[in-house]
């Protein structure tokens, strides 16, 4: 998706490419301090590098069963992105997944996060998935409060997952896709 724009926004949508490493891994790191305090480890959530992150990403990655990323850029800079993709769990393999929703807290409350939202249900709904799944950490009311905002609940699955060497307790979601 080459530059896809929200008219109402003047938000520029476009998928991510190895020159957006950076900016996607400050936002990446900048959310994660802001939303996860209290719910992380200060020391751990201190220490996220920017550029360790970056180096973990693989935009431009043209095998077509793989994740997807977009960004959101509103004049010039990468406020947020969403990664996208089928679902893991062998038992759902028609089934989507949101893996990753985040907007820099600067942007918060300024409908970058419903716009990369949308995008990502309009992506998975165009791969033919009939409904999405996403993750959770327990404890993040911001987060499940705009999930539920945009439709999605709760199915009462819980996991304990290993995230980048933090052990974390997360719930899952889902929404029907048209």
């Amino acid at each position: 998706m080459g530059g896809m724009e929200s008219a109402s926004s003047g938000v520029l949508l476009h998928q991510a490419t190895p020159n957006d490493n950076d900016s996607v891994a400050r936002v990446h790191v900048r959310s994660w301090q802001q939303a996860y305090r209290g719910l992380l480890p200060d020391h751990y959530l201190d220490a996220l590098d920017p550029v360790d992150r970056a180096s973990r990403y693989t935009f431009g990655d043209m095998r077509s069963d793989g994740p997807v990323t977009t960004v959101a850029v509103v004049e010039g800079v990468v406020c947020g992105f969403a990664t996208t993709g089928r679902c893991h769990d062998p038992a759902t393999p028609d089934v989507g997944e949101l893996f990753a929703i985040y907007v820099d807290p600067e942007w918060w409350n300024h409908g970058i996060g419903q716009i990369l939202i949308h995008d990502a249900r309009d992506r998975l709904a165009a791969v033919g998935c009939p409904e999405v799944v996403l993750w959770v950490l327990v404890g993040n009311a911001r987060a499940e409060s705009f999930y539920r905002r945009d439709g999605w609940s709760t199915d009462g699955q819980r996991r304990v997952e290993e995230v980048h060497g933090v052990s974390v307790d997360e719930l899952r979601y889902r929404r029907a896709l048209p």
